[in-house]
């Protein structure tokens, strides 16, 4: 028998504005995390929204395990309140004049007092917060208000908890603070959750798939390390913070490998893409090290193998090029490289400094096979927008 699953078709269209469509299915069991990660306005939210039952679609379907919530030919639309979901807007939302107890118990008033009571209980000691169920939110560290306010989620035990940029409100360091906490906090609850964010180490530090949302739709959904590394188009790699994306041109492949050339130098990619196609290549900068000088290993030639290192998956390009320009990122230096393109990486600011270059110098680039993803640009395969799990 099949898991209960989420089974999503919708279409919502605002009037003079935009459309916003989704199509995908969530495994329920066992319980994970989508997070649907896009740019502001992309229709995550919307998405969400139309999932609670606070906005209406036009066109679709949406059923969970046996339940359907929607059905336009049907004319079907339970209520929020029937949907058996806990939904947790933008900020922690929670009520200033209310303790901590109270705030949890909010929206169990059809619950028997033992219950309730019990239930409480099991949150208190789930969330951690012994000792604060007196105080009120403005008594409270972010950390402490986010507990309570994912509590009063799972107060009614959910069916789907949606959390609508759950961070979005805190300030970046302390943002990178309770992803792990909230992380940790999802998995103990055992309820399976979509999640809105626009943040990419959100994204990446709470999902178990992400889908991307471009322009209205899903465009893109899988496992994060399948999305975040191996991106399905142009877009879909800037969107989602690809620092080296540049075309180039395939040379030649074989054994599962392709020589793709892109400017004045050659790289070698996991892939089969045949001689003469334009590609892209997109590399993220963590997969990029650094070398200073001209690396003694490095292999000059055409065809596969030239410039790489190594055997099978452990393949390394050897890009010989200079120092073009660094910049700051808190703890991390971006920098930018001209090995016949531009190619950027990221070192934390010791390892910088250890490596005694500076803009200008020669260095030479070392990145593996199969951190290069390569995508053809005519016949390009399309993201799958279905899921399983």
């Amino acid at each position: 028998m099949a898991p209960p699953a989420l089974s999503v078709r919708l279409e919502r269209t605002y009037r003079g504005g935009p459309s916003v469509g989704a199509d995908f299915q969530l495994d329920l069991e066992p319980p994970g995390t989508l997070v649907f990660f896009g740019p502001s306005g992309s229709g995550k939210t919307t998405i969400l929204r139309c999932l609670a039952g606070l906005d209406r679609p036009q066109a679709g379907r949406i059923v969970c395990g046996d339940d359907t919530w929607f059905d336009a030919v049907a004319r079907v639309c339970v209520p929020p309140q029937r949907r058996h979901v806990g939904y947790l807007p933008q900020g922690f939302g929670l009520f200033p004049h209310l303790s901590v107890l109270a705030n949890l118990a909010y929206g169990m008033a059809s619950t028997g007092r033992a219950d309730r009571e019990r239930r409480l209980r099991d949150l208190v000691t789930l969330l951690r917060l012994e000792g604060l169920e007196n105080r009120r939110p403005g008594q409270l560290s972010s950390g402490q208000q986010q507990r309570v306010a994912l509590g009063r989620a799972l107060a009614r035990r959910p069916r789907l908890l949606l959390l609508d940029e759950p961070l979005s409100s805190l300030d970046a360091p302390t943002r990178e603070e309770l992803r792990v906490e909230l992380r940790g906090l999802l998995r103990s609850a055992a309820t399976p959750a979509i999640v809105v964010t626009h943040d990419r180490g959100e994204a990446l530090a709470l999902a178990d798939r992400v889908a991307i949302v471009i322009g209205g739709s899903i465009r893109q959904i899988g496992r994060p390390e399948e999305v975040f590394d191996r991106p399905a188009n142009e877009e879909i790699a800037r969107t989602i913070g690809v620092e080296t994306i540049v075309r180039g041109v395939a040379i030649g492949s074989n054994g599962g490998f392709v020589v793709v050339r892109v400017g004045d130098a050659e790289m070698t990619a996991l892939g089969d893409v045949p001689a003469g196609r334009d590609v892209l290549v997109s590399i993220r900068a963590e997969e990029v090290a650094i070398v200073p000088g001209v690396d003694a290993g490095a292999v000059v030639g055409v065809g596969v193998g030239a410039g790489v290192h190594g055997g099978g998956a452990g393949l390394r390009n050897r890009l010989t090029g200079r120092v073009a320009g660094t910049e700051l990122r808190g703890p991390l230096l971006r920098v930018s490289l001209d090995v016949g393109f531009r190619l950027v990486a990221v070192v934390t600011r010791q390892t910088f400094a250890e490596l005694r270059v500076a803009p200008g110098d020669q260095v030479t680039a070392l990145v593996s096979a199969a951190a290069v993803h390569v995508i053809p640009l005519d016949g390009s395969p399309t993201a799958p927008t279905t899921m399983r799990g």
